[in-house]
């Protein structure tokens, strides 16, 4: 019989192959082996990588939270800024309404003594005033008349009669046969509806009383309400030398 190596050639093939099988064995763990220490490098390398982003996000992180500590005390030092405008456009805005209040003061005192002023200019100068529209014009007082006024009137309407402007009366000049009027005035350096309003109370406390009156107010200027109610009531309207609806108020007295 046929031997190898001390082996029958059936027992040689039979190791033989064993050995061949066991190589390809070893050769196929070798080549995953191989594969494995490359794919463990590759994993490394990408670890490696891994981390040093990390460590470009954790220093990115850090700035960006340095930022926003910044950004944060530059937003709180914006609102302390705002708070200390807010507080000076506050006092701002205070110290100017008071400076209107001043000012509309100012305005009302001028207003006041230059329709003082014109009172007095009235009284001083009724002749030229009013001799064009009366003659025999006398300037009273209605304390002069306080007995027919006090017997006709109550105490508020006598009071507020006091406090009337001017008080002319006279006869309508050109008309001889016409009786003796008054003209109840309210002087304002510019009327107004009120000024219209408050003569023509006056007036109808005068016409109770037994006085052909008739409505009057004066100035340098009127506004257009004032205007178009002194129309419509017939209230004689001096304003800068000149008068306006004298005709109409008369008319309206004299029936």
């Amino acid at each position: 019989m046929e031997q190898y190596y001390g082996m029958t050639a059936e027992l040689y093939r039979a190791v033989t192959a064993l050995v061949d099988d066991r190589m390809k064995e070893i050769r196929v763990v070798r080549q995953d082996f191989d594969r494995l220490v490359e794919a463990q490098a590759r994993t490394g390398e990408r670890l490696t990588s891994l981390e040093a982003t990390i460590e470009r996000l954790v220093e990115a992180q850090a700035r960006t939270e340095a930022r926003m500590e910044e950004l944060a005390m530059a937003q709180a030092r914006t609102e302390a800024r705002m708070e200390e405008l807010a507080m000076a456009q506050a006092r701002t805005e205070a110290q100017l309404q008071d400076l209107i209040k001043v000012v509309g003061k100012m305005q009302d005192t001028l207003a006041a003594v230059k329709g003082r002023q014109l009172e007095l200019t009235y009284q001083q100068k009724a002749g030229a005033y009013f001799g064009p529209l009366l003659r025999r014009l006398r300037v009273l007082s209605p304390v002069e008349i306080e007995d027919d006024l006090e017997t006709h009137l109550s105490p508020e309407e006598f009071r507020d009669l006091l406090a009337v402007d001017l008080l002319v009366s006279g006869q309508p000049r050109y008309m001889a046969e016409a009786p003796q009027v008054w003209l109840a005035v309210e002087v304002s350096g510019i009327v107004d509806r009120h000024d219209v309003e408050r003569v023509l109370r006056r007036v109808a406390s005068l016409r109770r009383a037994g006085l052909r009156a008739i409505p009057a107010v004066a100035g340098e200027d009127a506004t257009l309400g004032a205007k178009e109610e002194a129309e419509t009531h017939k209230v004689l309207m001096l304003q800068d030398g000149r008068a306006f609806f004298w005709d109409e108020a008369l008319a309206e007295v004299l029936g």
